[in-house]
Order: C-alpha cells, then structure tokens, then sequence
C-alpha cells in the first residue's frame, strides 16, 4: 500500500490521472473528536467536503468516483450515530443532487436499499433516474454496501436463473455484482491512516492500486487529491504479468 508520506511533494507535471478512484472515507469521528464536537458533527463535515471533492477529481479527468458512505457493518453503531448518517444521506439527496445533475454527473447506488426509510429508497431512486443520461462523470454512493455480501447476493441470483457452473466465468460474474458496467477501480484511497480495505470492493478491488494518508476525511483537499495521484502515477501496473524481459 502506498503510504501519502513516500512522496516529497507532487510531481512539476500533472500525473496521468486513473479512470476509477474510490475512496474510503475515514477520520469523521476522529476529526469531531479533536475539536470537542459529536460525532455526528464530524459525519456532516466529512459530508460537507464531498460535492468539493467530486469536482475536484472530475476536473483532473477522473470519470468514475465511488465513495463509501456506510457499510453493512456500520448498522452495528450507536443509533444515534446511525439515525444521523441516515438524516445526512437524506439532506445531502435533497441539497446536491439539482447541482450534480446540472454539471453533468451520474449517480449510482452500489449496495442494499431495503433496509433503508422508503422515504431515503424513494429519494435515491428518483436520483438514479434523475441523472442516469449524464456523461461527464459518474458517482458511486456505496451506501448500505458490503463486499462480501454483494458477492453472496451474486451467487443467489446465478443460482436462481439456474446459471449451469460451467457457464461461469468471471465475466459471467461480474454482470450480477453491483458494477456490471462500471470499469474497476484502478486506485483506491483511504483516509485517516487506516491500511485495512474493510469489504469495499474485494472482488473489483483486486488488481487496484492503494493510497493511504494520515489527512483526516474533512480535511482531505486539494493538496491530497494531487499527492494521492502523483503516487499513482508512479506507479507500473503489471496485473500479474512482466512488461519487460529484462525485470
């Protein structure tokens, strides 16, 4: 994993930017923690900074982002915790998803909805549709969302339309998981400082490059974004294979 404190700085040219960053958004907590606040002040933070960010990576050529917003495992924290990231993910619908859509960005909901207020179902479906003919750039909320269910859930429906096992292959898989059209992501970014991929993405992520830095969620600008790319482009993606005979 790539550690932000490898490089002595950004490159003098701008890096060849990857097709797919996603990102887990860690620190909110800790972030709120440092300055006396709840929690849930530190999660509307972390949310504040994000419509900053999209922007940021969409004008650096990114064309996929996906953000973890609540996994499956974070039912399991305090509900008032929970009730406000609920409360947040509502707002945050309401507030950007006009501006979004006017600046041509598609959104995308990776993971469950059932679990979720029909009023929040309602108001993700109706982003979805909202915005699903834009083309500049193309948002994966990954809300509710767990890697290792999402394949479980995948399996069940290669079961239920009785796939035969020797029709499955990997491309077969891949068009039951959350993503079937949505290319892997080629870096993955995770704040706070944290080195675990904590079930985002594990069969997408498999061949991704990761950057971690110690930049807390709400404080992650601009200055990261260029440092986190910069890593990435130094980097030689192999996939397993040796591009040169002489390595």
């Amino acid at each position: 994993m790539i550690r932000g404190s490898a490089l002595n700085g950004a490159p003098s040219s701008p890096p060849t930017p990857p097709v797919h960053v996603a990102i887990i958004m860690d620190g909110n907590g800790r972030w709120a923690n440092t300055r006396g606040q709840t929690r849930s002040d530190g999660h509307r933070a972390g949310t504040q900074n994000i419509r900053r960010i999209i922007r940021l990576f969409s004008g650096r050529g990114v064309r996929y982002l996906t953000l973890y917003a609540f996994s499956t495992e974070n039912w399991e924290r305090p509900d008032d915790e929970v009730d406000a990231l609920m409360e947040l993910l509502g707002e945050a619908i309401r507030t950007e998803t006009q501006a979004l859509h006017e600046e041509g960005v598609r959104i995308r909901h990776l993971g469950r909805t059932d679990r979720l207020s029909p009023h929040l179902q309602k108001a993700i479906n109706s982003s979805v549709e909202l915005t699903q003919n834009n083309t500049t750039m193309n948002l994966n909320v990954a809300f509710d969302y767990g890697g290792r269910a999402e394949i479980l859930e995948a399996i069940k429906k290669l079961v239920a339309n009785g796939v035969r096992p020797e029709d499955v292959n990997e491309e077969t898989f891949e068009k039951y998981l959350y993503t079937p059209d949505v290319p892997d992501p080629d870096l993955i970014i995770r704040t706070a400082g944290e080195m675990r991929l904590s079930n985002f993405l594990i069969w997408q992520a498999a061949y991704a490059e990761y950057y971690t830095t110690g930049t807390l969620w709400p404080d992650f600008d601009e200055s990261e974004i260029d440092l986190a790319l910069a890593a990435y482009a130094q980097r030689q993606r192999r996939f397993g294979r040796v591009l040169d005979s002489r390595e």
